[in-house]
């Protein structure tokens, strides 16, 4: 299989391993080795230059990962943030019950109740998959982590962040006021979340400790139909999925100006798909026909989402398309909620208009998206393995190779090293032959392999090497820069 492939390569490498691995680990907690550590980083600097760049007056934060009781009052999530829980009566195992329903009769459990989905587990004689005994009504089971703050005795309850946006609306009163009170205006964070998933599964894919790059849009709702950049967009085809094509399956390429006109969406939302549709596309070169825009049902959304559509690519390792992240126009749910439970005012006034900002939300998945560039840019070539990762985002941008262990050689192989590290990640290599050395920088996606031979001690030239063409060719050393 793909995916045990992958795990291989990832494991073998230093892409990813599982936690405290001595210790016989914990499901769903995976470590970054340090290939894995380099290409999230950069993932997520790609992700930063595109997504910040949309507006002058978008801005990353970094919010803490301990936040107090009530701010999950205010933000619903000690009320909603719930998924359903069934037990095996005989070996107490524990399942999600929607997971079950996919499962074993194929079809989705969205929307559907606790009641409903305990109906439809005894109806259709669904067992425990582990033993085969009987599964217990579902119950909605809260996916956040309490921990206690202070002593012993002095404690105050707090939880682990589910999500990096709460980080962002709390800090909307401050930051709108040191950035001099404009909008739009997009606060960003980066980094950790955790959700006590009842039974993570397909391995990467669900994970308890998770990283997600989310960007919080904030902006007058009466400006949603209007976007000063528009018109650079508007002739684009983007891969929709809407909700009437769920039997066909197909997607339809539709201009943005088509969605405007005949979908009734607003020109701020289709803006941000279109930038989204770029950076997949033309920054992590994935191919058009894997990726699409999945629209969500009322049912399947929250409740507070006015839209919805999830950004989704094929991955072949995890069966299908699979969600890496999201498009949510929140409306005025989140600041309106923390306004209400905080007692703190968070509107705004701008030119004498008050008023709540509504709320887009751009949710990404680094994880995710992490596993299915593996996935994508995988290949098993027989007699070679190799991951054609874009560029930017793999580990090593190239490796240095002296040609044999002479010490002419390798003396301008390290001083070749030395300057190109300076700007890239660079891998030097000077063990085995070189065509297993170009093997091993294959199979961890590094684009460019320069060699130092011995024309270099003649003619100041070097061997560049390609890794998915495996073309060769030869550039002077102060070229090299230009060719990588």
């Amino acid at each position: 299989m793909k995916s045990d492939e992958i795990m291989d390569v990832a494991l073998r490498r230093g892409f990813i391993f599982p936690s405290s691995e001595i210790y016989g680990g914990i499901s769903g907690f995976y470590d970054y080795g340090h290939l894995g550590t380099l290409m999230r980083k950069k993932w997520e600097n790609e992700w930063r230059r595109h997504y910040l760049g949309l507006h002058p007056n978008f801005f990353e934060i970094d919010a803490t990962h301990i936040m107090p009781r009530n701010v999950f009052v205010g933000s619903g999530h000690l009320e909603n943030f719930n998924d359903p829980l069934t037990e095996c009566e005989k070996c107490h195992s524990r399942f999600r019950a929607d997971h079950l329903v996919e499962e074993f009769l194929e079809r989705s459990a969205e929307g559907m109740s606790a009641d409903e989905m305990s109906r439809l587990l005894k109806e259709s004689n669904i067992p425990c998959p582990k033993c085969g005994g009987h599964l217990l009504d579902v119950k909605m089971f809260n996916m956040m982590f309490e921990i206690a703050v202070g002593a012993t005795g002095e404690s105050e309850v707090a939880y682990l962040r589910p999500e990096t946006a709460q980080g962002a609306f709390l800090a909307f009163k401050r930051s709108f006021n040191t950035l001099r009170g404009k909008l739009p205006m997009g606060l960003a964070i980066v980094g950790r979340a955790y959700r006590n998933e009842i039974s993570p599964r397909q391995g990467f894919y669900r994970l308890r400790e998770f990283n997600q790059a989310e960007l919080q849009i904030f902006f007058d709702p009466d400006t949603i139909e209007e976007h000063p950049e528009f018109d650079t967009i508007k002739d684009v085809k983007l891969r929709m999925f809407p909700l009437q094509n769920r039997s066909s399956g197909e997607v339809d390429d539709i201009t943005a100006s088509d969605l405007n006109k005949n979908y009734g969406i607003p020109k701020f939302y289709i803006y941000h798909l279109a930038k989204i549709q770029e950076f997949y596309l033309d920054k992590m070169n994935i191919p058009r026909e894997l990726f699409r825009f999945r629209e969500l049902s009322e049912d399947e959304r929250a409740f507070y989402n006015k839209i919805h559509w999830d950004v989704e690519v094929y991955t072949e390792s995890l069966g299908g398309y699979k969600e890496m992240g999201g498009l949510h126009y929140r409306t005025d749910h989140d600041l309106g909620g923390h306004q209400n439970a905080s007692g703190e005012r968070l509107d705004v006034n701008i030119d004498g208009k008050k008023f709540v900002p509504h709320v887009l939300e751009l949710s990404f998945g680094v994880d995710r998206n992490f596993w299915t560039l593996l996935d994508i840019f995988y290949k098993d070539e027989g007699d070679r393995k190799v991951i054609s990762l874009p560029k930017e985002v793999a580990p090593f941008r190239a490796g240095v190779f002296p040609l044999q262990k002479k010490e002419d050689l390798e003396k301008v192989a390290k001083t070749v090293y030395d300057n190109l590290r300076q700007c890239y990640d660079i891998f030097y290599d000077d063990s085995g032959s070189i065509g297993r050395r170009y093997r091993r920088q294959d199979e961890i996606g590094t684009p460019y392999g320069i060699t130092i031979d011995f024309q270099t001690l003649e003619d100041n030239t070097v061997t560049i090497r390609e890794r998915d063409s495996m073309n060769q060719h030869r550039v002077k050393i102060e070229d090299i820069w230009k060719n990588i």
